[in-house]
């Protein structure tokens, strides 16, 4: 009998030893925080960090806090703007424990308390700020609300990192109102985009006209400018050339002229006078009838008169008796 009896006792010594290691140690995770309660109190020592923690059986109570940052969806609200426009709000709020011994000693439910003060506070802050703010606005009311709601928390030992608003839906008439505004603004912009081009064209035709225009006078300049050399020059040779030409040339060059005026059909012309004394030199060619046919005013061409005493020349004088 003696034998089973100790075998029994050992077991249930065994079986107790098993349950107070396993109710003494306990392993706290990184992203923990362990408050331990000892009869029922706690402090500030009594928060454990991560790894391998031992407590005191039955008298020591563990209460292990996520530190983690987390975040809380706050359904849709419908707040009264300062002008009063009704308009629904919801947003996210982001957070994390701060303090592990208040989040367990100071509330009950962080996440839910977290969720009530923000909805009422949402409420204050769109009631102070008018609608066309609140829709222009949105990252200063984040901000607002972030404040507002860290300084409730505080107590709490939590701490609110962000509140982002993700959507705000005002009221069917507003946003009526707003697509027409819109609309008007967009065909304005289209507008004033459209005119702004067509002024920009106009300008840059104006710009190429105008430097065509300075082109091509340019271009005319310089022409005119070698037409001109190119004429001073041609006289310069043509002055150079009648300088080595004598009166012969000349009155070839005049006959030439008459030649082809002889040709055409005019039955009036206009001699100059020098052109008698350039044929001067080819009356030397001609014979002594041909000359006073041909050379105008010459004896064939005067009438012959009769020889009177007037016309007898003067007895020569003679040597003195």
């Amino acid at each position: 009998m003696e034998g089973p009896v100790l075998a029994a006792v050992a077991a249930f010594v065994l079986v107790v030893l098993l349950v107070i290691v396993y109710l003494s140690i306990r392993v706290v995770q990184q992203y923990e925080k362990m408050v331990v309660f000892r009869l029922g109190r706690t402090n500030e020592l009594m928060v454990r960090d991560p790894g391998l923690r031992f407590l005191i059986p039955v008298i020591d109570r563990p209460v292990k806090v996520d530190v983690r940052e987390q975040f809380i969806e706050v359904p849709s609200q419908t707040t009264i703007t300062r002008d009063n426009a009704p308009i629904n709000v919801d947003f996210l709020i982001y957070w994390r424990i701060a303090d592990p011994l208040k989040s367990v000693v100071n509330v009950a439910n962080f996440p839910g308390a977290l969720q009530g003060v923000a909805t009422t506070t949402l409420r204050a802050v769109i009631g102070d700020i008018l609608l066309d703010e609140v829709l222009s606005k949105r990252e200063q009311i984040n901000e607002v609300l972030r404040v507002k709601l860290d300084e409730v928390t505080e107590r709490w030992g939590g701490k609110v990192t962000t509140v982002e608003i993700r959507e705000i839906t005002p009221p069917r008439d507003v946003q009526d109102a707003m697509n027409r505004q819109l609309s008007a603004e967009r065909t304005r912009r289209a507008v004033i985009t459209e005119s702004e081009g067509s002024r920009q064209a106009s300008i840059n035709v104006a710009e190429g006209q105008k430097q065509a225009e300075i082109l091509k006078a340019e271009g005319d300049r310089q022409a005119a400018i070698l037409r001109a050399e190119g004429f001073g020059q041609a006289l310069t040779r043509i002055f150079e050339a009648a300088r080595r030409i004598d009166q012969k040339t000349m009155s070839l060059q005049y006959l030439e002229a008459l030649k082809a005026l002889g040709t055409g059909p005019a039955t009036k012309f206009v001699i100059p006078m020098e052109f008698t004394h350039l044929l001067d030199p080819f009356v030397d060619f001609l014979t002594p009838t041909d000359a006073g046919r041909e050379r105008p005013g010459g004896p064939a061409a005067r009438p012959a008169r009769a020889v009177g005493p007037a016309d007898t020349p003067p007895p020569a004088a003679g040597p003195e008796a």
